[in-house]
């Protein structure tokens, strides 16, 4: 299951596509993690079947993320890229002698992220200034946001908060010292 953060992620969904998900996965894990546009043009010229769907997709997703969420496609990386197995269609061809074989044509569902990495980066200039990362690292980052929305929400005094969180709410917003 994939969870995607609704703030600077995007995705697109295409179920019942008729192919292998053994097939369609060979091509996903080549353009895992990369840019957009690095993106589109290796489904170009990539030789196999299952580049078009996925092509589709992931110019899909695109759409969806310039169109809905405003983002610029130059910032745009595949964050996320998974393939499930569908359901099997099932035919039954005629043989000689009245007989029949059963053939099986495969499906899978894929779905794309897209994250907007524009976002992350500004986010991450911020977290810097005001020390919640040190040295380019990310340092429980999370847990500290969100300790710092508890106090927030739990409306405590000045005298408690300034112990944690050193500068006045103007400082924070306005850069005023």
């Amino acid at each position: 299951m994939i969870k995607s953060d609704p703030d600077v992620e995007v995705y697109a969904l295409g179920q019942h596509i008729r192919m292998s998900a053994h097939k369609a996965r060979r091509v996903i894990d080549q353009i895992r993690g990369r840019p957009y546009e690095e993106t589109l043009m290796i489904l170009e010229l990539m030789p196999y079947r299952a580049c078009y769907p996925i092509f589709k997709l992931v110019y899909s997703a695109a759409a969806n993320a310039r169109h809905n969420m405003g983002f610029n496609e130059t910032a745009l990386i595949i964050s996320q890229a998974e393939v499930n197995e569908g359901t099997i269609m099932k035919k039954l061809k005629p043989r000689a002698r009245g007989r029949s074989y059963a053939i099986k044509k495969p499906t899978c569902h894929i779905t794309i992220v897209l994250k907007d990495i524009s976002k992350e980066k500004n986010y991450f200039i911020w977290l810097r200034k005001y020390g919640w990362v040190y040295k380019d690292k990310y340092t429980d980052v999370r847990e500290r946001y969100l300790y710092m929305m508890d106090l927030y929400r739990n409306r405590m005094t000045w005298a408690n908060r300034e112990m944690i969180w050193p500068y006045r709410d103007s400082e924070v917003l306005w850069d005023k010292k």
